[in-house]
C-alpha cells in the first residue's frame, strides 16, 4: 500500500462513457479544477460497450441520435461527416444514406467520445488524469471522499461519482453463480467463435440486442449451423427506421400519468399512424422524452406492474436493432438457420461434448434438455447490484453506503443523482449518474439520457468546488 493519499477535486468511479461525458462537462465548468478518473482499461471513453473492435458491431441508433454533446444534436453527425471525409470508416459509403442516418461502428463511437474529452482539455483551466486501477472500496465523510484502489492506492476528493456503466450479464460475475458465464463464450469475441465447428448447433440465451451482437459475431466467425434461441417471451427486438415527426401527444394531454393509460394511448397513437400510412415507431419515439417523468410518479405497484407485464415488449419495441443486423437476424430466421423459442432457462446439465441446458417451453410443465456445441449467455444487464460479485458493489453495500434502487434497479439516489443511503440518508459526497440510476429514471443508459445528466451533475458539484 502507499504511504500517501492523492488529492482532487472529483473523482469519477469509472472511465467508460459516462465518466469520460462527466469529465468532459466537468472540463467546460468555469474555474480551475483537478478531476481524477478512475478506470481499469487502457483507455478512457470506451468502457464495456464501445471497446468493440468489429465494424459489424454497431449502435443501435442512428448519428442524429447519438451525440455526447446535449447542446448540439448533430454533434456526432458533424464529427463523423470530417471523420469519413478524412478516411475513416471507407465502409460507410457502401451505405448510401445520410451521414446522420448512419449506425457508427462501436469502436469508432469510442474514438468520438475520446477526441471530445480531448478537445475540451485542450480548452480547459482544469485537469483530468486517468488513474488506471478499480475501486474496490469507497469512505464517506462530511469533510471528502476515500477512495481504495485495487493496488492498494487511495485518493481523496470533495466528491466521488458512481459512473460504473453497466454490468452485462454475460461478463459479470454473479453472487450466486450458476456457472453459465464459465461454460458461455462471450457474445463479443468472434476469436473464440472461429474455434466452434462451423457447421454445428449453438445455443443462445435471451433474444435482445445482445442476442442479436452474439449473431453479428458468429456470421462474421464464418459459423454456418443452426442456432437456437431462448427467451422467456420468444420476441425479438424490432428494427430501428427513421419514422416521420409525430405530435408530442403526451405533452398536450397532462391527464396521462398512470402506466395503463399511457400504454392505451401508445395504442390508440400508433393505430391512427398507420391508419395514415405512417411508421408507428413515429408516435412511439415522441414517449422517450417524458419517460423519467412517468415513471417517477407512478407509484410502486404500478412500476411493478409495468416491470411483469409490460418491460419485454416496451424493450423490443423500444430498444430496436440497427438495421444490417435486424437483416441479418431476419435472413437467418427465414432460412430456418435461426430459431426464436419462447422458453424459460432452468440450469446447465454435465456434458462430455458441447453444452446441454435444461429449459421449460412455454405452456409447458416438462422441463427438457436441448444439447450444442457451444452456449452464448444472452441475457442483457444486471442492474441488481446485490447480485453483482464485485468488490466495489459489494462494499458499498456492506458499508451501507448504497441501497437497492426502486425494484432493485441500480441504487437509490435523489433527483439531483446524490446517492441515498441503506438508513435513508442522502449523500452530500457520493453521487450517481447513467446505468446505476435505472430505478429512478427507468431509462437511463442511452447516450442522450447520460449526457444530460452529466451536464445537470457537473452544474451541481461546480458551484461548491
Amino acid at each position: 500500500m502507499t504511504d500517501s493519499i492523492r488529492n482532487a477535486d472529483v473523482l469519477i468511479i469509472g472511465g467508460g462513457l459516462s465518466g469520460t461525458m462527466l469529465a468532459v462537462q466537468l472540463l467546460r465548468r468555469p474555474g480551475q479544477r483537478r478531476i481524477l478518473v478512475i478506470e481499469p482499461r487502457a483507455e478512457l471513453g470506451r468502457g464495456e460497450a464501445y471497446s468493440a473492435v468489429e465494424l459489424g458491431h454497431t449502435l443501435n441508433g442512428n448519428a442524429a441520435r447519438m451525440s455526447v454533446d446535449p447542446d448540439n444534436a448533430d454533434d456526432l453527425t458533424q464529427w463523423l461527416t470530417d471523420y469519413i471525409a478524412a478516411g475513416g470508416w471507407p465502409q460507410a459509403h457502401q451505405q448510401r444514406v445520410p451521414i446522420s442516418e448512419l449506425f457508427p461502428p462501436r469502436g469508432i463511437f469510442g474514438l468520438y467520445a475520446q477526441q471530445r474529452l480531448a478537445q475540451a482539455q485542450a480548452l480547459s483551466a482544469s485537469t483530468v488524469e486517468h488513474v488506471r486501477g478499480e475501486v474496490v472500496d469507497v469512505q464517506v465523510d462530511e469533510a471528502a471522499t476515500l477512495l481504495t484502489l485495487d493496488n492498494g492506492q487511495q485518493l481523496r476528493g470533495a466528491f466521488a461519482v458512481l459512473a460504473t456503466g453497466m454490468f452485462p450479464a454475460a461478463r459479470t460475475p454473479q453472487t450466486e453463480s450458476s456457472g453459465l458465464n464459465a461454460a458461455a463464450v462471450d457474445p463479443w469475441d468472434v476469436s473464440s467463435m472461429t474455434q466452434i465447428d462451423p457447421q454445428a448447433s449453438v445455443l443462445i440465451i435471451g433474444s435482445g440486442l445482445t442476442m442479436v451482437d452474439a449473431v453479428v459475431s458468429l456470421e462474421l466467425a464464418g459459423h454456418r449451423g443452426p442456432i437456437e434461441v431462448f427467451s422467456r417471451h420468444g420476441l425479438l427486438p424490432h428494427v430501428r427506421r427513421q419514422p416521420p415527426a409525430w405530435v408530442d401527444f403526451l405533452a398536450e394531454d397532462p391527464s396521462l400519468r398512470s402506466p395503463r393509460q399511457l400504454l392505451r394511448e401508445v395504442r390508440r397513437q400508433c393505430r391512427i399512424a398507420q391508419a395514415q400510412g405512417i411508421d408507428w415507431q413515429a408516435p412511439l419515439d415522441t414517449v422517450r422524452a417524458h419517460i423519467g417523468r412517468l415513471w417517477s410518479q407512478a407509484s410502486e405497484r404500478q412500476k411493478r406492474q409495468f416491470v411483469r407485464h409490460v418491460r419485454p415488449w416496451w424493450e423490443s419495441h423500444h430498444h430496436r436493432s440497427p438495421p444490417l443486423s435486424a437483416q441479418l437476424v431476419a435472413r437467418l430466421h427465414e432460412a430456418g438457420r435461426l430459431r426464436i423459442q419462447a422458453a424459460s432457462y432452468k440450469g446447465l446439465e454435465p456434458s462430455v461434448d458441447g453444452v446441454c441446458i435444461r429449459v421449460r417451453y412455454r405452456g409447458e410443465q416438462a422441463i427438457t434438455r436441448v444439447r450444442g456445441a457451444a452456449l452464448i449467455n444472452s441475457s442483457g444487464i444486471e442492474y441488481d447490484w446485490r447480485r453483482v460479485a464485485r468488490p466495489l458493489p459489494q462494499q458499498l453495500l456492506k458499508r451501507g453506503l448504497i441501497r437497492p434502487g426502486p425494484l432493485a434497479l441500480g441504487i437509490a439516489a435523489d433527483a439531483g443523482g446524490a446517492v441515498v443511503d441503506s438508513q435513508g440518508q442522502v449523500s452530500s459526497r457520493l453521487f450517481a449518474m447513467g446505468p446505476p440510476l435505472r430505478g429512478l429514471w427507468w431509462e437511463s443508459t442511452a447516450v442522450t439520457d447520460v449526457a444530460l445528466q452529466a451536464k445537470a451533475l457537473a452544474s451541481k458539484l461546480t458551484p461548491t468546488l
